[in-house]
């Protein structure tokens, strides 16, 4: 089987560690995995995440060019830190200009395009409605789905056109939940009437905009299905592939996460997660669980197969093998952390704080 055809091209996978592991090579080296994550655990410095990126690429096989992904959203959630930019959240983005979100997306991918990186897990599109919500909050542009709509736009735009690829998340909203599906299963007793009013807008702006990929949430609606999350079901999935028309690659969520593994064996959380109508697996540090959605996607029928890998090898033709890097890391970009601190400026003001008081 040519690699660009092992079904292990849907699998996204991390790894422990500030080198790659000789198992995940050699995996990587015969086209068995689609693509993988970086986290903070993998960061030491530029030039040492600068030569992990590229081995990974170097390690893929022709014809099959590997995806490295992380995510960057700013605040809480990135990856990357001093001496790259560190960015303010999305929230205090969401109180600015969606003009100034895409000189963020911009300037973002920049960095991750210099340093081999091909996607970016972000940017978050939940609105954030709940103000208990654990695991959203400032990750979130805001709380109305018309700024969501507007900033989110103007991030992928911006992202994409510098050549990494982006991710809305989380399909079909997270911005309403009081538990963290890191942790539980989540449940948001919503109707669809109410989701085209809240939840929905920013995801349905994210495809006019040509998002290159979408993220699920690990919530339960049971109002749309009463026992599967959203990852896992096809009614769900159906919102996003039929009311909201996204051709484009579908990933889950990690299925790491307790929302899944804790009810969830690992052949529903790979072969379900495609008959839901997801495309790419995510299993960001078991190599154990790894190697057994492995073993699961390398049994599937060819017609489970054939529109996820259709959408991976689409994706990859535009999105893939770190193409744009540069010869030689150049962190820190100056011109970037003058905008950053302006970013926070600008989101301070917004609120009636004194920059000179900023916790």
């Amino acid at each position: 089987m040519p690699p660009a055809e092992h079904p292990g091209q849907l699998l996204f996978v991390g790894f422990p560690g500030y080198d790659v592991p000789g198992d995940l090579a050699q995996l990587v080296r015969e086209g068995r995995i689609g693509g993988v994550i970086l986290f903070k655990r993998n960061v030491r410095d530029p030039e040492q995440v600068r030569a992990v990126v590229a081995e990974l690429h170097a390690l893929a096989p022709e014809g099959a060019p590997l995806v490295v992904a992380l995510d960057q959203e700013g605040g809480r959630v990135q990856r990357l830190r001093a001496p790259w930019t560190e960015w303010p959240p999305m929230r205090a983005l969401g109180r600015g200009t969606p003009e100034d979100t895409a000189r963020f997306a911009r300037a973002l991918a920049v960095e991750l395009r210099d340093c081999g990186f091909d996607l970016d897990f972000a940017p978050v599109v939940d609105v954030d409605s709940n103000p208990d919500n654990p695991v959203i909050g400032d990750r979130s542009f805001g709380g109305s789905p018309g700024v969501v709509a507007d900033h989110a736009t103007a991030f992928i735009e911006a992202m994409q056109d510098e050549g990494v690829a982006a991710c809305a998340k989380h399909f079909p909203g997270h911005g309403d939940t009081d538990l963290d599906s890191h942790l539980a299963l989540p449940k948001l007793d919503l109707d669809l009437a109410r989701m085209h009013e809240i939840e929905l807008p920013p995801f349905r702006a994210a495809v006019e905009a040509g998002v290159a990929s979408v993220m699920t949430a690990h919530v339960l609606f049971p109002q749309l299905d009463r026992k599967r999350p959203a990852t896992l079901s096809p009614d769900v999935m159906g919102l996003l592939r039929g009311d909201l028309g996204f051709e484009g690659l579908v990933f889950s969520d990690d299925i790491e996460m307790r929302a899944m593994a804790d009810h969830w064996s690992s052949h529903a959380c790979s072969i379900g997660v495609l008959e839901a109508g997801v495309d790419s697996i995510l299993v960001c540090s078991k190599a154990d669980l790894r190697d057994e959605v492995l073993r699961h996607l390398e049994q599937a029928s060819d017609p489970l197969l054939e529109g996820p890998m259709t959408r991976m090898w689409a994706f990859k033709e535009r999105f893939a093998g770190g193409r744009r890097a540069l010869p030689e890391p150049i962190p820190p970009y100056e011109e970037h952390l003058e905008l950053a601190a302006d970013l926070r400026r600008q989101g301070d003001a917004a609120l009636g704080l004194d920059p000179t008081e900023r916790a």
